[in-house]
């Protein structure tokens, strides 16, 4: 056991905390669009933090350590040209402000609203069972975390019996996370998942800031440096030879992000649940602010695994670490397990309790909101229309629960059977492509292109989809078809034929040596890609195949004569001109100059708050873009030394962690107003029943 009383007591405390959350927030439940989405009540700060670390979640941590294990500091240069496209994305609203807009409950809701019943039916499926397929391992990873971080025995005997800790903990985790679900719906999960996330962020930086004090500069830089040529972990020029972690890995991952926008439906319920289209699209320009305090634990902490793991002066703690993990046979968990056994050997009573109360509220914040997604798709996409009585309310409530404890039961039975070969950010972009590969242009069409038709949709999704599964069934059997690495040899006139596992390969004239590797030779990123390239170019060609009528675009989005009077008020409450009545404009220079002033948080529905938050915004991410391109034409014109490199990058983690003590007291402030605002607005609201996600 590697933990005292104390670190026992953080966690004690924290899930008295949370229980009291889920409590408080259970008498405000009434009706089904409280459960699937607050009310609709939710403001900026909540949204952000809340959604923030229910996608974080302790399998996202522990797949951060992995990947910040296998590239340093390296990889984080290009998320610096990243954070341009995320704040272009983010103040603009991109598919959040329209789809709030359209004031569905889930985007399977949106898609009859915009294509049909049938296409409603068929994405919710593809949606639920790319998500609990994806969702599948979270269990697994969690519970071997706590056991090697906590130092727990892998079976103990209870009665006689050999009981597994594994399972054992894969059944208190889920059934903690149901519980949650059960009693409040999505007001308990905005609740306490806004209290973990302040906790989480705050416990981040108090451990950034003890590896900053306790590892020395030089050790970090003697361990980096001995990095392999074209491996680097501290030049990101220099990255070549690192075929996952790499600048390709960022470039597809900025087209992935702002494609598919809203795509993935694990935090669903967050997508309906603000008050306002303005207040959801201002949760997302605070997002800008909330991933500092995650992004610089999990990299400093990174790091610093490295460096334990590969410096002479830690050679015996990096021994005994390797004798821990290598009770596990299977090498891809191994490197998951590497920086949670480095954190249980370097932090001190009391930090250590609270970072596994960290991973348990990271666990918690992740599940319960899955558990939510996956069970209300399932229910409202698929079974729903299906229907031909609606539910009452009392049934609806009861169902949905029925089917989040389906989905818990499916994520222990698959976490038990699967053996993982990859890593887990590499699985989840090709198990999120099952739906997302096809989904993104489905919704940004259906949002934004008055042409887009059902047809299109149809073959958008099919395209995307059949592409990801293929890259799964590769993924996993390609091993199992190919076997053991063969080479071959071929030459002109002379043909030497192999088989792998059965298979004839007959060579043409090249005179070269082709090498059979048993892994496939496309990662999961670069197959998303592909899926969504080919989904993106079916949309567009059927589409303007067509000549069906242009979409209503007005009655989707709620203008003009179309407009609900609860988003009018929430407008006033906020402080935002009534827009309701405000058409889109007519003519492109009118829209181009609308959509710039939008674009640099200058719209009429900003605030004079709004206006200096996007500033400041501004200022934050283009310094550090000078910085990016300065570091560019330094390097493309001049040998930078790692010495160089490894003063920035202290730099740059000192610079950040101070940030992130700010950005915590800041959202803290926020959030704490706007929960006060939702438990005022589901104390006075009256429920309308009829909206349940149906559509008539």
């Amino acid at each position: 056991m590697n933990m005292s009383w104390i670190d026992y007591g953080f966690i004690i405390a924290m899930m008295a905390l949370l229980v009291w959350g889920v409590l408080k927030s259970r008498a405000h439940m009434q009706g089904v669009s409280d459960f699937l989405a607050a009310g609709r009540t939710a403001g900026r700060y909540t949204i952000c933090v809340s959604q923030g670390i229910a996608a974080l979640g302790a399998i996202s941590i522990v797949a951060s350590f992995e990947m910040y294990l296998q590239s340093g500091f390296s990889m984080q240069w290009w998320e610096l040209l990243m954070a341009v496209v995320v704040l272009f994305v983010t103040v603009s609203g991109w598919v959040v402000y329209r789809f709030r807009q359209t004031r569905a409950l889930t985007m399977a809701q949106f898609f009859e609203m915009r294509y049909s019943r049938r296409f409603r039916i068929f994405a919710g499926i593809i949606a639920w069972l790319s998500g609990i397929v994806n969702y599948g391992i979270y269990p697994a990873v969690s519970a071997r975390f706590f056991i090697y971080f906590c130092g727990l025995p892998h079976s103990f005997d209870l009665f006689g019996v050999d009981v597994s800790t594994f399972i054992l903990l894969m059944i208190s985790l889920l059934g903690t996370a149901i519980f949650f679900v059960f009693m409040g719906g999505q007001i308990a999960i905005i609740l306490t998942d806004f209290i973990q996330g302040i906790f989480v962020s705050s416990v981040f930086v108090v451990i950034a800031v003890l590896f900053l004090l306790n590892f020395s500069y030089d050790t970090i830089f003697e361990s980096l440096s001995q990095r392999p040529e074209n491996s680097s972990f501290l030049n990101p020029f220099k990255t070549g030879e690192m075929e996952d972690f790499n600048f390709w890995f960022f470039l597809i991952g900025v087209v992935i992000f702002a494609y598919n926008m809203f795509s993935w439906q694990g935090t669903q319920g967050y997508n309906a649940s603000a008050s306002s289209a303005h207040e959801a699209r201002m949760g997302q320009v605070l997002t800008n602010w909330r991933q500092i305090p995650q992004m610089m634990f999990l990299l400093l902490v990174g790091v610093c695994a490295y460096t334990v793991m590969n410096h002479p002066d830690y050679a015996a703690q990096a021994e005994s670490i390797r004798e821990v993990i290598s009770l596990e046979t299977n090498v891809n968990v191994q490197s998951q397990l590497t920086v949670p056994v480095v954190l249980s050997r370097f932090l001190p009573i009391g930090v250590l309790g609270a970072f596994a109360a960290v991973m348990l509220s990271a666990f918690i914040t992740t599940n319960d909101t899955y558990l939510h997604s996956w069970g209300s798709i399932l229910v409202q996409d698929v079974i729903m229309p299906l229907r031909k009585k609606p539910f009452t309310p009392g049934q609806h409530i009861r169902v949905l629960r029925w089917s989040i404890l389906f989905v818990a039961v499916f994520a222990f039975c698959f976490s038990l059977c699967f053996q993982q070969t990859e890593y887990i950010f590499l699985f989840f972009a090709i198990t999120g492509a099952i739906f997302a590969g096809g989904a993104g242009s489905v919704i940004i069409g259906g949002l934004y292109w008055k042409r887009g038709t059902t047809a299109a949709a149809w073959g958008a999704m099919i395209t995307g989809s059949l592409l990801s599964v293929g890259g799964i069934i590769c993924q996993q059997w390609w091993g199992d078809w190919f076997g053991k690495e063969i080479s071959f040899t071929e030459s002109w006139g002379a043909v030497t034929a192999g088989s792998v596992s059965g298979v004839p390969w007959i060579f043409g004239q090249l005179n070269r040596e082709i090498l059979f590797k048993p892994e496939f030779p496309i990662n999961g990123m670069v197959f998303t890609f592909i899926a969504i390239a080919s989904s993106v170019s079916i949309y567009v060609i059927l589409s303007l195949s067509s000549r069906k009528q242009e979409f209503d675009m007005d009655r989707l989005l709620h203008r003009g004569k179309y407009a609900v009077e609860a988003d009018r008020q929430d407008r006033s409450d906020a402080g935002i001109a009534d827009l309701s009545d405000e058409r889109e404009p007519e003519t492109v220079r009118a829209r181009m100059a609308k959509g710039i002033k939008i674009l640099f948080g200058q719209g009429k529905e900003f605030t004079r708050r709004d206006k200096w938050i996007c500033r400041v915004t501004y200022a934050w991410v283009f310094a550090w873009l000078a910085v990016f391109l300065f570091g560019t034409i330094w390097n493309l014109t001049c040998d930078v030394t790692d010495a160089a490199w490894m003063k920035y990058w202290y730099i740059f983690v000192v610079v950040r962690v101070v940030a992130a003590v700010f950005i915590i007291v800041w959202f803290a402030i926020g959030g704490v107003a706007d929960i006060r605002k939702m438990f005022d607005r589901l104390r006075t609201m009256k429920r309308d029943h009829v909206d349940d996600g149906s559509v008539n």
